[in-house]
C-alpha cells in the first residue's frame, strides 16, 4: 500500500488491509474485540503502529524484565523517553541508545540523520541538555557492492546531523561482517545534563489541560517507520524509501533551545517527543502513563503538505516535532517563546477524563478508541526458543602459531575491525562545546561536567561472533567491556542503555539468540551494579530469511569525580614498567586472529569471569584515582598485541615485550582474547606499592615489559617500529572509502 495515498474509507476486505499492516488475524480480532465495531482505516492505522513490534516490544516484554534496572543512583529507569541517573552534587545524566537499522539500509544519510535527531529529543525531553553522542555502527563486507555507499551515506548523516545541532560525536565503533550485507546497524546514543530536580516526564495530568504541538509542521515523510522496522526486508527494499524520515538538524537545535526555555518557568505539565509512529505514540503513551483521555482536533495540526488526512497526519513520523500538556493560562506565555524561535505551535486538543484517544478532523470523529486498548492489550508473546548450546573450547594447540609474528601483527592491526577509524571521526565535530576531554580513539569518551571537575566516561560495544557463538557468554561480555572501557580511563560505571539487535522473533533460534543475551547481560549486570536504565529492541534485522549475527549494542555511563586524574592509553614515558592486569589463559576460540589470520569461526568465545571482572577493575580504578598511573588499556579483539601496538601508536613511543614462560603457546598469549585484563604502565618507584595492593586484592599482575624507544619489541619474535606499525594501522579505511566514484 501507497501510504502517501491512504485510502479512508475501509475496502471490502479490512483483514487483508489489517494483514498489510503488519497486524496478525488474531491481533486484528483483538481490535474487533476490543472496539466491538470495525475500525476506521485511522484507527487501524493507530493500532497498527501501536502494537507493531517497534512500539509495543510484544515478542521482547517478557525477556526484558529479567535485567536490573535499579540503584541507589538511578533516578529514572525504563519506560521514559531515557534513563536518568545522580551523578553527584545535584546533577544528573540522562542517556539513551537507539536503532535506526532499517530506515539507515534504505536511505543512509537521512536514515542516520535522523536516527541522531531522534536520540536527542529523546535526552532534551527529560529537561537535559545533550552533550555527547556516540553510535555503534556494523557494516557489511567491505567487498559488498553496497557497502562503501553505505559507509559514506551513514557517516556523513551523523556528521551532519551532530555537526549541525552543536552537540558533539565523541565516539563510537565500527565494524564489518558479511552478516550485516542485507541490514546495518545504525545506533545512535545520546547524553545529556540536567539537574536532579528538574527533570521532566511524559504522564499527562489534570482534565482540561491544554494539548500542545510544537516543533516542524507535518509533512508525508516517515509514515509507516515503525511498521517498516517490525518486518524483515525483501528484494523490495529500495520501495521503502517514502517510510524513512528527512531530518533538519537546524530545525532541532532551535527546539531544544525553546524547550530549554520553557522547561526554565514552571509551565509544563508533561512532554513527549514525536518519535516513531509520531503524533500516534507520543499522544498515546502520555495519556496512558497518566491514566487519562486525550481529545485531539486534527484540523489544528500544523501541516506542511496539502490535503494531508487524519490516517496521514496521526502516522507520520515527520522530525523535529513535540507534544506537551502545559498548565491551563501559560499558553500565550509558551507561544512566544516557540514563535521567538520560530517554531511552530498549536493547541490541538485538551486531557478529558474519558480514558479515551478521540480525533476529529473537519467537524466529524474520526478516531475514537480505549488508551487502555492501544497500550494493556497490546499482545505480548512468550515465543517458543531455544538458547543454543556454547560450541566446545578451542584449545591453543589446536590453532597454529604464525610463521611470521611480525607480519601477522602488522596485518591485524590493518584489518577492517582493528584499523584506525580516524576517516570516520574527523567527519564529526568532537569538540563543540569544549568540553571533549578524551577524543575518539581510546578505551571511553570522557566530556566535562561543565563547570566542573567532573567528567562522564562513555562507551559503546559489543562482540557478535561471541553472541552468535554463545548468546549467554556474548551478553555477559557486552556488558563487561563497556564496564572494563569506562573503569581504563579511570570512571565508575554507572548504568547503561541498551540496543537489542536481533533476526526474526518468530523463529526459536532466533528468540534463542535474544533469550540468551538477556540471561547474560542480566548476571553482568547484577555482578557489576551497572543497571539498564533505557534501551531499544530492533527485531525483523532481516533479509530474505537470512538474520544478522546478534548484536546485543551496549551504551556505558561512568563517573570520574576528578578529570585531573584520568588514564589514556598512550605511553607517555620512557623507562615506565609495563603491567598486565589479569589471568591470561589464550583463548583464540572466535578471535580476531583465528577468523581473520586462518579463515576459521570455532570454538567458544572467552569465558567471562565476573568476580574477576570486578576485583581487576575495582583494582585499576583505584590506581588512577589514586594518582599511580595514567597509562591504562583494556584488552579486547586482537588480544595482548593489538594491545600493546594501540598503546604504543597512541604515544609515539615503543616498548621491549618479555613474556614469562608458561604452559600457554606465545601465539596464544599475544592473540587470545581472554576477558578481564589490563595493560597499564607506571614508574618505577612505584612497583612495589602496586604489587602489595594486586596481592590485597587478589588480582593477578604480572611486570611484561619496559616503555621506550621507537620501536615495539616482543619476546623476540616481533621488532617492528612504531611508525610501520601507524602505516598499516591507518592505510585501510582511507583507501577504501577513497574509491568512492
Amino acid at each position: 500500500m501507497d501510504s502517501q495515498t491512504a485510502p479512508q474509507t475501509p475496502p471490502d476486505d479490512l483483514s487483508a488491509f489489517a494483514s498489510e499492516h503488519g497486524l496478525t488475524k488474531d491481533e486484528y480480532q483483538r481490535i474487533l474485540d476490543a472496539l466491538g465495531r470495525v475500525p476506521t482505516i485511522t484507527e487501524l492505522g493507530i493500532y497498527s503502529v501501536m502494537w507493531s513490534e517497534h512500539c509495543s516490544y510484544k515478542s521482547s516484554k517478557v525477556h526484558l524484565k529479567r535485567l536490573p534496572t535499579t540503584a541507589p543512583w538511578v533516578i529514572q529507569g525504563p519506560g521514559e523517553n531515557a534513563g536518568v541517573i545522580d551523578i553527584g552534587d545535584g546533577d544528573a545524566a540522562v542517556f539513551k541508545m537507539e536503532s535506526h537499522n532499517h530506515p539507515s539500509y534504505i536511505e543512509p544519510y537521512q536514515g542516520a540523520a535522523t536516527g541522531v535527531g531522534g536520540i536527542l529529543r529523546d535526552v532534551f525531553t527529560m529537561g537535559a541538555r545533550p552533550i555527547a553522542n556516540m553510535n555503534a555502527l556494523r557494516f557489511g563486507d567491505p567487498a559488498h557492492p553496497k557497502t562503501r555507499h553505505l559507509v559514506s551515506g551513514v557517516v556523513a548523516g551523523i556528521g551532519g546531523y551532530g555537526n549541525c545541532v552543536g552537540v558533539p560525536t565523541v565516539g563510537g565503533e565500527t565494524i564489518f561482517d558479511a552478516g550485516y550485507n542485507g541490514n546495518i546497524l545504525v545506533n545512535a546514543m545520546t547524553v545529556g545534563l540536567a539537574k536532579a530536580d528538574r527533570i521532566f516526564y511524559s504522564a499527562a495530568a489534570g482534565i482540561g489541560n491544554p494539548v500542545v504541538y510544537v516543533g516542524s509542521k507535518t509533512g508525508r515523510d516517515g509514515i509507516h517507520g515503525a511498521t517498516m522496522a517490525s518486518a524483515e526486508f525483501s528484494e523490495d527494499a529500495d520501495e521503502k524509501r517514502p517510510t524513512v524520515q528527512v531530518g533538519d538538524p537546524f530545525t532541532e537545535k532551535l527546539l531544544i533551545e525553546a524547550c530549554l526555555e520553557l522547561m526554565a518557568s514552571d509551565a509544563i505539565v508533561a512532554i513527549q517527543d514525536m518519535g516513531a509512529a509520531g503524533l500516534t505514540s507520543s499522544s498515546v503513551e502520555m495519556a496512558s502513563k497518566g491514566g487519562v483521555g486525550f481529545a485531539l482536533d486534527l484540523d489544528r495540526v500544523p501541516c506542511r503538505e496539502t490535503g494531508m488526512t487524519p490516517y496521514e497526519m496521526m502516522l507520520s513520523e515527520s522530525q523535529e516535532r513535540m507534544l506537551m500538556v502545559l498548565k491551563p493560562g501559560r499558553e500565550a506565555f509558551a507561544r512566544a517563546i516557540f514563535e521567538k524561535w520560530d517554531l511552530d505551535f498549536a493547541v490541538i486538543g485538551e486531557i478529558t477524563d474519558t480514558g479515551r484517544l478521540t480525533l476529529s478532523f473537519g467537524g466529524e470523529v474520526v478516531g475514537d478508541i480505549p488508551v487502555s486498548s492501544l497500550v494493556d492489550d497490546a499482545p505480548e508473546y512468550q515465543r517458543p526458543y531455544a538458547v543454543p548450546k556454547a560450541p566446545p573450547a578451542l584449545s591453543a594447540e589446536e590453532v597454529p602459531a604464525p610463521n611470521d609474528y611480525a607480519g601477522t601483527l602488522l596485518k591485524m592491526v590493518g584489518l577492517p575491525d582493528l584499523c584506525s577509524r580516524r576517516w570516520v571521526w574527523e567527519q564529526y565535530d568532537h569538540m563543540v562545546m569544549a568540553d571533549t576531554v578524551q577524543r575518539p580513539g581510546g578505551d571511553a569518551a570522557v566530556v566535562r561536567v561543565h563547570g566542573t571537575t567532573k567528567g562522564l566516561a562513555i562507551s559503546t560495544d559489543c562482540t557478535p561472533r561471541y553472541c552468535e557463538a554463545d548468546p549467554v557468554e556474548g551478553g555477559r561480555q557486552a556488558v563487561a567491556e563497556t564496564w572494563r572501557n569506562i573503569t581504563a580511563v579511570g570512571g565508575r560505571p554507572l548504568a547503561i542503555t541498551d540496543c537489542m539487535n536481533f533476526g526474526n522473533p518468530e523463529r526459536p533460534e532466533i528468540m534463542g539468540q535474544f533469550a540468551g543475551c538477556i540471561d547474560g547481560m542480566a548476571e553482568a549486570c547484577a555482578a557489576l551494579d551497572y543497571p539498564v536504565v533505557s534501551g531499544n529492541v530492533s527485531l525483523y534485522n532481516e533479509t530474505n530469511g537470512q538474520a544478522i549475527p546478534p548484536a546485543p549494542a551496549i551504551g556505558g555511563v561512568g563517573l570520574i569525580t576528578d578529570i585531573s586524574r584520568m588514564a589514556t592509553i598512550g605511553l607517555k614515558r620512557a623507562g615506565e614498567a609495563l603491567f598486565l592486569v589479569g589471568e591470561t589463559r589464550g583463548h583464540l576460540g572466535r578471535s580476531i586472529y583465528l577468523r581473520d589470520i586462518l579463515g576459521r569461526a570455532e570454538g567458544a568465545p572467552p569465558p567471562v569471569d565476573l568476580a574477576a571482572e570486578r576485583r581487576n577493575g575495582d583494582f585499576v580504578r583505584g590506581l588512577i584515582e589514586d594518582g599511580l598511573t595514567d597509562t591504562a588499556h583494556d584488552l579486547s579483539d586482537g588480544g595482548l598485541a593489538i594491545a600493546l601496538a594501540e598503546m604504543a601508536m597512541a604515544g609515539d613511543m615503543g616498548a621491549e615485550i618479555a613474556l614469562d614462560d608458561s604452559d600457554t603457546p606465545l601465539h596464544a598469549q599475544l592473540f587470545g582474547e581472554d576477558q578481564g585484563r589490563y595493560l597499564m604502565a607506571m614508574a618505577e618507584d612505584r612497583i612495589a606499592a602496586i604489587t602489595d595492593r594486586a596481592m590485597e586484592a587478589g588480582v593477578a599482575l604480572a611486570r611484561i615489559g619496559t616503555t621506550g624507544g621507537g620501536r615495539l619489541i616482543v619476546d623476540g619474535v616481533c621488532d617492528l617500529a612504531v611508525s610501520d606499525i601507524a602505516t598499516a594501522h591507518s592505510h585501510w579505511l582511507d583507501s577504501y572509502m577513497s574509491e568512492i566514484a
